[in-house]
Order: structure tokens, then C-alpha cells, then sequence
């Protein structure tokens, strides 16, 4: 098992405009997304995927960084990216769809805005997709501009989320529907605000281009956030496992396509669009996948996965784990893994050599009930 070190900070790892305040919060664990500092907790895990699931959370997710994409054709560069079909997009619409390369592999997961007919953001989590998009407009000769727009995002997540919401930004923001964003004001500055974030609690995700005014929203947060018991938090590794919400870079990767990962109404192969990989996935899906991202229990009671851990049926290798945790809920550890086909039945049995030991679990489906 592989220990947790300490993070030396550097110029070239980039903190975030509420840094400082959630490190006066207390926070106790950080990852590095994208070249910055993501928090990983403040209390414990399971403490505070209690506190999500029944109240409200603010998570600074400022590493989801925005790639700006705008210009006469921004829209065919968009929509050769990616394998969802685009052509009906609307202004003012969150589109989840998977970028993939030329031979169908992922390259991230991402949300996509579209801001207007002509320009559109690239919501990331961690890869050179800008890079990407540079490299296609420049060998199609395409008239576009791309870069990383300067926008740190703040989560809004839990149950109590759009009373909380509500009081800040006023009745009418209720009323914004799941993948959608507008526009709402709070002093005299406008937010782009989306009803998204990687929870299955329900929230929103505010997009600061005004980093005083982002402060300033912040700490008006935590002035009113008392009668919903407001907390800091931050992604959490047992509701997102819970939910099925994947991790790029941990559940999948380049090395595998949106189908191995249970993206199929998101892999358009049977529209006219045009996007890198299409024949490549075509040709996979008429064939069928050997593999495929799925649930799994296990009988244990703790879990750290930073690195694949085989999974075997006798000594059949049938997978690998890529996330796990204890759930509170299971009151056993479950996760995420890559199953080979053939060992697809819903509890199907296996072993696997965790925390020093073998342990014993199934696989069941995503999410996971």
C-alpha cells in the first residue's frame, strides 16, 4: 500500500482565490487536479458524507478548469471532439459528453456550455483538452480561438442546497432545470450559475469570473449558512462510488472507450455528425465490448485504491479495482472496477488481496443500491 505524503507547494502548483480560506476552515487532505489543489476532506469521509446527504456543503472546485472555444467554427471543432451529437444543442444548455480521440479512447468526461451560437466552454477535469482542441483547429485550418478562460467554480451541494441558493440569489433560481444555467445577480455582479456538480444530492455550480466578488460571495455563504448548517466539503469518495459518478484518471482513462464505460447514449454513432473516432467505435460496438466498468461489495471494512488491484474469480483474473471506500450505508467497503466479459452476472463472486489480506465481494451494477 502506498502511503500519503506531504504536498510542497510550489509556484507551478496553483492554489485557488478561497485557498486560504478553507485552509483557516480546516482542511485536512488535498489532490491535484490540473496543476491545482482540490480538498479532499476536513473531517472524515464518513462524517462528512453524512452531513452531504442531509444538509448543504460549498466545495471549492476551482480545479474544474474552462477551456473557451469561440469563432466561425467553433461549433464543427466542438462536435468533432466529441461523440454526443451536438446539431440540436441549445443556448443556454450543459451537455455531458465524452471527448474521444481517433482511435475512440477517452480523453475526458466533461460538461460542455453552450454560451452562444458561436461560443462554447469546455468544463475539464483533468487533461490537455485544450492542447486537443489546438491540434484539431490547426490541422482543419479552422477559424476559432481557444483558450483556458480565467473562472474559479464554488459546488453548492446537498438537500438543503436551493433553500440556501434561494436566499442568496433570490426565489426564481428554484425554477433552473438539471443542465441548465442563467445568469442571477448578488451585489451588482452577475454569475453564471448551472444546476450540475458531481454529487447525486442535487445543487449548483457558480462560475466566478470576478475573483473579489467570488470572495465576497463566499464569505456571505458562511455569514447566512448557519440555520442550513453549511459546511465546507469537497467531492466525496463514497456518495460518488454510491451514485456511479466516474472519476477520469481513476475509473478510466485513455486507455478506454465511452462504451467500456457505460456511455452508450452518448456515443451518437448512428448520426450524420462527424467526430474523431467514429468508425473506430462503430466498429467496437458491432463487435462488442470486452470489458466494462461496473460495481462491486466488498467484506471489508476500509479501502485505499491508488493504483488498479486485481480482482480474480479462483485464479481467473476477472478485473481490476480503480475506486473504493467504506460506505457508512453497505457498512462494507464498495467500488468501481473494470470487469472482464464473461464474469457480468450481477454477484458474481470474487477475491481480491486488500490491506494485507484477501478479501471476499460481488459484483453488482452502477449505481450502486
Amino acid at each position: 500500500m502506498m502511503k500519503n505524503f506531504i504536498l510542497t507547494k510550489s509556484r507551478r502548483l496553483r492554489s485557488t482565490p478561497f485557498s486560504s480560506r478553507i485552509e483557516q476552515q480546516g482542511v485536512k487532505g488535498y489532490t491535484v487536479y490540473n496543476h491545482m489543489l482540490l480538498p479532499t476532506f476536513f473531517t472524515t469521509l464518513e462524517e462528512e458524507y453524512k452531513h452531504l446527504v442531509e444538509h448543504v456543503q460549498i466545495w471549492d472546485v476551482s480545479v474544474q478548469r474552462e477551456i473557451e472555444i469561440s469563432g466561425t467554427d467553433s461549433s464543427k471543432l466542438i462536435q468533432l471532439m466529441t461523440c454526443r451529437d451536438l446539431s440540436n444543442s441549445k443556448i443556454g444548455g450543459c451537455y455531458y459528453a465524452p471527448i474521444v480521440d481517433s482511435d475512440g479512447g477517452l480523453i475526458n468526461d466533461p460538461l460542455i456550455y453552450k454560451l452562444e451560437e458561436k461560443k462554447w466552454r469546455v468544463c475539464i477535469a483533468d487533461s490537455d483538452v485544450a492542447l486537443f482542441a489546438k491540434g484539431i483547429a490547426s490541422a482543419k485550418n479552422f477559424s476559432v480561438e481557444i483558450f483556458e478562460a480565467k473562472i474559479d467554480t464554488l459546488a453548492v451541494q446537498g438537500p438543503k442546497s436551493f433553500e440556501l441558493m434561494a436566499k442568496v440569489f433570490g426565489e426564481k433560481i428554484k425554477n433552473l432545470k438539471f443542465f441548465k444555467f442563467d445568469f442571477y445577480d448578488f451585489n451588482q455582479n452577475k454569475f453564471l450559475i448551472s444546476r450540475s456538480g458531481y454529487s447525486k444530492q442535487g445543487g449548483f455550480e457558480i462560475h466566478i469570473e470576478n475573483t473579489k466578488a467570488g470572495i465576497e460571495l463566499y464569505d456571505h455563504f458562511f455569514s447566512i449558512g448557519e440555520e442550513f448548517n453549511l459546511k465546507p466539503g469537497a467531492p466525496n469518495l463514497i456518495e460518488r462510488i454510491e451514485g456511479g459518478l466516474l472519476s477520469y484518471g481513476n475509473d478510466m482513462d485513455i486507455d478506454d472507450n465511452p462504451l467500456e464505460c457505460g456511455f452508450d447514449k452518448y456515443v451518437n454513432i448512428d448520426s450524420d455528425i462527424a467526430f474523431l473516432g467514429k468508425e473506430k467505435l462503430k466498429k467496437i460496438k458491432e463487435a462488442g465490448i470486452k470489458k466494462k466498468l461496473m460495481g462491486v461489495k466488498i467484506e471489508t471494512n476500509s479501502a485505499s485504491v491508488f493504483y488498479e488491484i486485481p480482482i480474480y474469480n479462483e485464479n481467473i483474473l476477472i478485473g481490476k479495482l480503480r475506486s473504493a471506500g467504506f460506505s457508512p450505508k453497505f457498512k462494507k467497503v464498495v467500488g468501481i472496477a473494470m470487469i472482464k466479459k464473461g464474469f457480468w452476472n450481477l454477484g458474481q463472486k470474487f477475491q481480491i488481496f486488500i490491506n494485507k489480506k484477501v478479501a471476499f465481494g460481488e459484483i453488482c451494477n452502477l449505481p450502486i443500491l
